[in-house]
């Protein structure tokens, strides 16, 4: 009776399989209901475009995204909760790790060249700073850093006069170059029709701008969008509002 008892206690207390961790974008990451921002990590957007060594569009935020995956492969990953993230609503800052790793998931990301170190403060008071990790990436030119692009936040923000980074950046075809990293027909990436804009209407609700999926009315016949998403989720939390010509008609009485 007591082995029986031990192990019964063992599979109620021994988790069957692990929560499988599913990339969103180069930086982000959902374990079960809970999307998690890697702290001190600011990957390029999905549709985020740069140029490539080659002076070619390359599409880099969906590349970064499909580096995540490549980097976490069928392996489990935990992540320590470090609080509210600083940019995106609905999200948590996360100090993760890959099961067999001796670094951290946010520290690889960096090497990899796929994300830019943004020092963050953390719980605690801690910062989540990986500068070195990344002069090393900028040095041996890998990832982004072979191209020519915009830091994430200065394409959120649409600065087209932001600072150009990386090797294949040429001071003689700089209007070339920013006309690629802020394009005026911005692609769709495959599987994100969310169209987004940024208007000064949504400012007073604290929202950066407005999304709509193509059930709303305006969808087809909307200028053309600032910005791609993949889910509403992540429009929320990049701080989009759904447009209210989308919102469900009330019912009368």
């Amino acid at each position: 009776m007591r082995i029986l008892s031990l192990l019964f206690l063992l599979l109620v207390v021994t988790p069957v399989s692990a929560v499988e961790a599913i990339v969103k974008d180069g930086d982000t990451i959902q374990i079960g209901n809970v999307a998690y921002k890697l702290a001190g990590v600011d990957a390029p957007e999905v549709d985020q475009p740069c140029v490539d060594e080659h002076a070619d569009n390359w599409a880099c935020g969906v590349e970064a995204r499909d580096q995540l995956v490549k980097l976490i492969g069928k392996r489990e990953v935990r992540c320590e909760d470090l609080g509210e993230d600083a940019i995106y609503k609905n999200r948590r800052a996360g100090l993760c790790s890959i099961a067999g790793e001796a670094i951290s998931l946010n520290q690889a990301v960096i090497r990899s060249g796929y994300a830019v170190n943004i020092e963050t403060t953390v719980k605690a008071g801690a910062r989540a700073n990986f500068k070195t990790d990344e002069a090393a990436a900028r040095d041996k030119r890998q990832g982004l850093w072979r191209g020519c692009f915009v830091t994430p936040a200065e394409f959120r923000g649409k600065a087209s006069d932001s600072p150009l980074l990386g090797s294949a950046c040429r001071s003689d075809k700089d209007k070339e170059l920013r006309a690629a990293l802020f394009p005026v027909d911005l692609t769709m990436p495959t599987g994100c029709n969310i169209r987004a804009k940024q208007v000064r209407r949504a400012k007073f609700t604290g929202h950066v701008g407005v999304y709509l999926i193509p059930q709303c009315q305006n969808y087809a016949t909307q200028p053309k969008p600032d910005r791609w998403f993949c889910s509403e989720d992540d429009a929320r939390a990049a701080g989009y509002r759904k447009a209210l010509n989308c919102q469900a008609p009330s019912r009368r009485n």
